[in-house]
């Protein structure tokens, strides 16, 4: 019996009771690879001594202060760590505490700064089908996750969609990634103008698309003449780096390796990776300084943004990142744990593709490789694929609906950046036992 209104009441969950370097362990002390980091989240594993002291020291300071009253250093600090590093003039960080919480700040910002400078026709959003930008009614609204969006649709405000970057399904056997991305920029273009470009506020947009359609990183050129297009029209460019982003993909900033900058970029699961509840918006200058010229206050708020303790711990987990050469190590274990499944599992007749950045990979399967024909929706393979793993003592991110929010099923995984060699061996050996487990070659 609990009284826990649980995600799926119809399911028991065993209990989590400690948590050690990337691995889990319940109830039973049964051991688990937490080899998708919860949902991309613990990027430092569990127990990190470090996270651990920074939490304690502020406890003993200030846990909380409410942010209309005051601000604290650690939060000052936090905000100096990423404005420095971020690219562009993406200079002023706006905390929260979770990635729909940045996204629903991003989109009131966007509407706001159009009223602020005299624009205020500019109303309409659009972001891609098969996205997901959280779970508030304001990022349903604009995320195209099809499932997620429909018992909601009613409450939802209008949105727009146009279609993702998602080459492996979309991209003509003709087309080069150049031509690929000028056609889906083409599109942009063609929904701005049917809508008005006077109307338009903001373009959404997930830099390597996650848990909806499972890694999905864009062709080489998309995001810069997707950045073109949104100039040429007065749009602003909103990023949505909720998982992809604070090193997940071997840069602390995901845009960075397609060389473009956003005017709007949020962040949360890896900022704080876990050891506490928190994300962030990150705003250009020129957004900044027509709040600050025009009425002086964003109209906007949550009870815990800039919380103290949540700034602590983000804080030091980007410092360990920095101070221990992640991003290097996520690199270079990404490029082995995508070469270990390909080499293990490239020729399962179900195993569709293998794709991702750094430690951000993703496993779509198919009914048959030669016409990426899907498996039956009704078998369930991706939550069989769930069940099957964590027998094996493996925790991944399982989701169907890759393709339109009804066919098609894939998996994450996102191990913690702290992985060994050996550790990324392992991760790949249980994926692959798994998959043979539900889908016998």
């Amino acid at each position: 019996m609990t009284h826990v209104f649980h995600r799926n009441p119809q399911h028991t969950l065993d209990v989590a009771v400690r948590g050690q370097g990337i691995s889990l362990f319940d109830q039973r002390g049964k051991q688990y690879i937490d080899a998708s980091g919860g949902a991309a989240v613990c990027c430092l594993g569990h127990g990190h001594p470090d996270v651990i002291h920074a939490i304690k020291h502020q406890l003993d300071q200030i846990a909380y202060a409410h942010s209309s009253f005051f601000t604290t250093q650690v939060c000052e600090d936090l905000a100096d760590f990423l404005a420095e590093r971020a690219p562009g003039d993406l200079n002023h960080v706006y905390f929260v505490s979770g990635g729909s919480e940045a996204i629903e700040a991003s989109l009131k910002l966007a509407r706001q700064y159009f009223v602020e400078i005299g624009q205020d026709t500019r109303r309409h959003f659009i972001a891609r089908r098969q996205s997901y930008h959280g779970n508030t009614l304001g990022a349903l609204a604009i995320g195209g996750n099809a499932w997620r969006r429909a018992p909601f649709l009613p409450l939802l405000v209008p949105a727009h969609h146009v279609s993702p970057c998602y080459a492996y399904r979309d991209q003509r056997e003709d087309e080069t990634e150049q031509a690929y991305a000028a056609r889906l920029a083409e599109e942009l273009e063609q929904k701005i103008l049917e809508l008005g470009p006077e109307t338009v506020a903001a373009f959404v947009a997930e830099t390597v698309v996650g848990a909806t359609a499972g890694a999905v990183a864009p062709v080489r050129t998309y995001l810069q003449r997707i950045r073109e297009v949104c100039d040429r029209y007065g749009v602003l460019l909103i990023l949505d780096e909720v998982m992809a982003g604070m090193g997940r993909t071997g840069h602390l900033f995901a845009c960075v390796e397609d060389d473009v900058v956003p005017d709007i970029l949020t962040i949360a699961k890896g900022l704080g990776a876990g050891y506490q509840p928190i994300g962030a918006m990150l705003v250009s200058d020129p957004i900044y300084q027509a709040i600050v010229d025009g009425s002086g206050f964003f109209q906007h708020g949550h009870t815990y943004m800039g919380h103290a303790t949540a700034c602590a711990a983000a804080l030091a987990v980007q410092q360990v990142i920095e101070r221990d050469d992640l991003l290097a190590n996520v690199r270079a274990r990404g490029e082995q744990l995508r070469a270990v499944l390909r080499e293990t599992l490239g020729a399962h007749p179900n195993v569709g593709d293998i794709r991702g950045r750094g430690l951000f990979v993703g496993i779509e399967f198919v009914q048959d490789k030669a016409d990426k024909s899907v498996l039956d929706p009704a078998l369930k393979t991706h939550a069989k694929l769930k069940r099957h793993a964590m027998a094996n003592g493996l925790l991944m991110y399982p989701m169907g609906g890759t393709i339109d929010g009804v066919h098609g099923d894939h998996i994450l995984l996102a191990p913690p950046f702290i992985c060994t060699a050996a550790d990324i061996d392992e991760i790949a050996a249980r994926v692959a036992r798994t998959i043979r487990d539900v889908l016998p070659a």
